[in-house]
């Protein structure tokens, strides 16, 4: 993954994730968020980062063939 996806993922889709509203995903985001260990923790930014990264790549590549 080419730096600068780690660096919009940062300044970009990160806080926009972080500022969305959590609706009927409320529940299992607080029972994750409690019982995550510190190492469980960093493995799921990981990965939520590299889902994030690819569900933004995929919304650039589907949104370029949608007719204007």
């Amino acid at each position: 993954m080419s730096d600068f996806m780690k660096w919009l993922y940062v300044q970009y889709i990160r806080p926009q994730l972080d500022n969305a509203p959590p609706d009927e995903y409320e529940m299992w985001l607080s029972l994750l968020d409690g019982n995550l260990t510190s190492d469980m923790r960093r493995d799921y930014e990981k990965c939520r980062e590299f889902t994030a990264i690819h569900a933004f790549l995929l919304g650039l590549r589907t949104g370029r063939g949608l007719p204007r």
